[in-house]
């Protein structure tokens, strides 16, 4: 597999707004999801009981909120910092996607595979994806492009592109 496993190996030449990511209130399920992901994956590579412990609580986070968002992000995904989902209600992305840094995810979105022998998506950095957008099969889309909402993409988009309808 020709996965990126650390997710700051995607953000050269890209600064992260990891401010982005904070929790503005209590009640901030999108964020809070995000913060349970990126706990596992500050504890997944380090050994002792105290690792094992912070993972499995991890786990458990990961689980309330996916559970309150409706959403399907795994804890193994590759995703850059300062990543953005304001309504994360019914995203699902698969876990061999990686995504830039500084995106935006509206709700509804899929991010997966046509065939499971071929490859997932690649999103570049600072793009924005509209809500209910499905984007499959091994594409990429490039820096800062637009994905409309509830459109199909099964092609490439280059950087600064917008893509709407079936693509």
């Amino acid at each position: 597999m020709n996965r990126i496993s650390d997710p700051t190996a995607i953000q050269i030449g890209d600064e992260a707004d990891w401010s982005r990511e904070v929790p503005t209130t209590s009640w901030d399920p999108g964020r809070k999801l995000l913060r349970a992901i990126r706990r596992y994956q500050y504890w997944r590579g380090r050994k002792g009981l105290v690792a094992a412990l912070a993972r499995k609580y991890a786990t458990l986070r990961h689980r309330f909120w996916s559970v309150m968002c409706g959403a399907d992000i795994p804890l193994t995904c590759c995703i850059g910092g300062g990543l953005l989902i304001p309504h994360p209600n019914g995203i699902v992305i698969h876990p061999d996607v990686t995504i830039g840094v500084n995106c935006l995810i509206f709700q509804q979105t899929t991010l997966g595979i046509r065939d499971p022998y071929v490859g997932a998506p690649h999103i570049g950095s600072f793009v924005d994806i509209g809500a209910g957008a499905k984007i499959l099969g091994p594409v990429t889309i490039g820096k800062r492009a637009k994905i409309g909402a509830n459109a199909v993409v099964l092609n490439d988009v280059a950087p600064n592109a917008t893509a709407k309808g079936v693509h």
